[in-house]
């Protein structure tokens, strides 16, 4: 601020008034957005008085990768309850291009229609135009699956719906150490209600994001509600039926051009091939690479579109291996083990009881876990070399010796579970249910 504009302010600001300036002036930028963000919630008073007066409340449901759904028991609930009207939206993911952005809203759209969800598309197929939401769906609440700007349109991003009723569940269970982007994007502060998994990511947003975490609500992780569900019955998704033959998947993480780190797809891919052949009448894998490896390999130098689909096609004619692209919940449940080196899975499988390797590419993956994540790593098994994933499945897998599934357990019981003696999913429906009457 110049002097020219301090004289100038001072003559118009009576001094009571100016003394409270000066200290609003002189805070830290923490504080004016804690103080931004504290006003900016006010207004959702009167949002949630005048959908309290609805007959009928239309929720809507924005969905970019069908992998990452985890509102499954939140939409049927709703689903169940008079009052609601839940609607999926299929939206766009922008980053790789037209065709692979047609060809995953078109795989999703499927799916759940497939599912019985009351569904729609964002792109029209016949008039060749995007779907206005506010105008033709007209919610009153807003669930998203994705924080991050610039991974689909911004008539589907929270920017477009500041005046709307919005929640949010994590699409994972956050074990990085990635605060800022997983905690504090102006995504985190403006939205309504943001649902999270622990007491331990409560504390997190309550450190790092700008409100404080005022607006987080410890409900579990509902995208896990089914892997606590005794009555569900898991379809046997395997290729081989045999339940001798163990059953292990393999989900890779995606890689970056300039920095692997977490990754070990581009050191593994043809290994895990190879072992797959080697343990051909003891084991089965399935591939389940995260959404966008594909996408990646398209554009990265050494492999492209060509080598990619074929590499892809050879775990499909694989008489002991598979490829598996979407849900993931009855191949976890049916499965015998997980190699993995992406944190989106390090939660949801000690969710099954079942043991996991994980694949630590170097030293510097493990400075990389928040808090949470630090203690959800050290109930895992974890490789460093080739060696330790054969030991894994032959010591773990093979000869069914797991020292480890006692410390998976207490982990399970003493932080992962829900509160309140009911699943996430109910935990988020009553919440809003409780507002809302």
């Amino acid at each position: 601020m110049t002097l020219n504009i301090v004289n100038q302010l001072k003559k118009i600001i009576p001094p009571g008034v100016w003394y409270f300036f000066k200290k609003i002036y002189y805070l830290p930028r923490k504080s004016y957005y804690y103080i931004y963000y504290n006003l900016f919630h006010l207004r959702y008073k009167n949002l949630v008085k005048q959908i309290r007066k609805k007959d009928k409340i239309k929720v809507a449901f924005f969905l970019i990768h069908e992998s990452i759904w985890k509102y499954e028991k939140v939409y049927r609930l709703m689903e169940s309850d008079e009052r609601f009207d839940p609607l999926v939206v299929i939206c766009p993911y922008v980053s790789y291009g037209e065709e692979h952005m047609h060809q995953t809203m078109d795989q999703a759209y499927k799916s759940f229609l497939s599912k019985s969800y009351n569904v729609i598309r964002t792109f029209n197929e016949v008039t060749k135009e995007w779907l206005d939401v506010k105008k033709d769906v007209k919610p009153d609440i807003v669930f998203f699956t994705n924080p991050h700007g610039g991974v689909t349109m911004k008539e589907y991003y929270i920017n477009s719906y500041l005046d709307y009723l919005t929640c949010y569940v994590p699409y994972a269970i956050m074990v990085p150490s990635t605060y800022e982007g997983q905690f504090n994007q102006v995504f985190h502060n403006v939205i309504w209600k943001s649902f999270y998994e622990t007491t331990i990511h409560k504390r997190i947003a309550k450190k790092y994001a700008y409100n404080k975490g005022r607006n987080v609500t410890v409900t579990g992780y509902p995208g896990c509600d089914v892997f606590l569900n005794k009555e569900y019955k898991p379809k046997d998704c395997w290729k081989i039926k045999d339940e001798s033959i163990k059953r292990i998947i393999w989900a890779p993480h995606h890689f970056m051009k300039e920095e692997r780190k977490t990754s070990n797809f581009l050191e593994y891919h043809q290994i895990m091939i190879d072992i797959a052949k080697k343990y051909s009448r003891k084991i089965q894998i399935a591939f389940k690479p995260h959404p966008i490896i594909k996408p990646k390999l398209y554009s990265y130098p050494e492999w492209g579109k060509e080598r990619t689909d074929k590499y892809f096609k050879e775990w499909e004619l694989l008489d002991n291996g598979q490829l598996e692209e979407g849900d993931y919940v009855d191949l976890f449940l049916t499965s015998d083990a997980l190699i993995l080196d992406c944190g989106s899975f390090i939660s949801e499988y000690i969710f099954t009881g079942k043991p996991a390797l994980f694949m630590i590419s170097n030293d510097e993956v493990m400075k990389g876990f928040n808090e949470y994540g630090e203690k959800a790593i050290n109930v895992l098994y974890q490789s460093r070399k080739i060696e330790d994933v054969h030991s894994f499945i032959d010591k773990v897998v093979l000869e069914e010796k797991d020292p480890m599934k006692n410390l998976r357990t207490k982990f399970l019981e003493e932080i992962l579970m829900p509160p309140n003696n009911m699943s996430a999913s109910e935990n988020i429906y009553y919440s809003i249910l409780n507002e809302l009457q």
